[in-house]
């Protein structure tokens, strides 16, 4: 069976020594960026290797084009072959808990056009408090060659998000938490605010109250009241950075919502151009 969207720990842990899986931990803290690595080597998931947010999922930060950017593709090619993966691989991926960091590599795989990718649904935290094994060191995989087969249709740049900004027919979304998409606060980026035309769909409620994702339906009703009537394909999902936005984008496909967009450059590529529209909390 192919896994696109959700593995929960019972079906992986049955599936663990499988020649043909990989398990990518992808633990990160944005405070501390090498907390997720010393993480994994203190103990993961048997067989799981190691991706890096910003060394392994993102490429050179330049100061306008955000704190995330996607890195070459070539470049990523190479880190995924790296990790052990081609296309016979079924992928699963996990970080702490909610999903937000290693739904990025989720989205990045499906970009390079490698659909059988799977979020392990609670991730770390939750495999942990089943009492499943777990691993301390440093693992690899054998390197394979992967093929890549872009689509370019999944990700939209800035002057694409500026005409969605101002069009009725798409629909703009920010996954942040809701203070810093008001405006109210803003820990990383230098500029508070959002995206004009903007609305906010949290990422994190796309969970539920046990930590795991929403069911289907629920997530689908979700987003259907946040988008209306707006074609899925004409939604374009963004986050500070590129990286959490993507958590919103699996629960879109989960949901069966497909093809809305990601924003990679996100708000803090947006915020760092001033002759941008900016919606900040001085003008609310």
């Amino acid at each position: 069976m192919r896994y696109t969207t959700l593995i929960d720990t019972s079906t992986l842990a049955a599936k663990i020594g499988d020649p043909s899986l990989a398990v990518v931990d992808c633990r990160f803290d944005l405070k501390d960026t090498g907390a997720g690595e010393r993480a994994y080597g203190e103990g993961h998931i048997p067989g799981a290797v190691y991706a890096h947010v910003d060394r392994d999922l993102s490429g050179e930060t330049t100061g306008t084009n955000g704190r995330h950017p996607l890195p070459p593709v070539e470049t990523f090619v190479a880190t995924v072959g790296r990790l052990g993966i081609d296309a016979s691989i079924q992928v699963v991926v996990y970080d702490q808990d909610s999903g937000g960091f290693a739904g990025r590599l989720w989205w990045m795989l499906r970009w390079l056009g490698h659909d059988n990718v799977a979020l392990l649904d609670g991730g770390f935290a939750k495999w942990t408090a089943e009492g499943r094994p777990t691993t301390a060191g440093v693992e690899v995989r054998t390197r394979r060659v992967f093929v890549p087969h872009i689509q370019p249709r999944m990700v939209v740049n800035a002057g694409e998000v500026a005409n969605a900004a101002v069009s009725k027919d798409w629909r703009l979304i920010d996954a942040r938490a809701p203070e810093r998409f008001r405006g109210e606060i803003e820990p990383i980026d230098k500029v508070a605010g959002h995206i004009p035309g903007a609305i906010n769909v949290p990422f994190l409620e796309n969970l539920g109250a046990t930590g795991t994702f929403k069911s289907a339906a629920d997530l689908a009703e979700r987003f259907h009241k946040a988008v209306g009537s707006i074609p899925t394909d004409h939604v374009v999902v963004y986050c500070g950075s590129g990286v959490t936005a993507c958590q919103n984008l699996l629960a879109m496909e989960h949901a069966g919502l497909h093809g809305a967009r990601l924003y990679a450059g996100s708000w803090s590529e947006w915020s760092s151009d001033p002759s941008r529209p900016m919606a900040t909390k001085s003008k609310y």
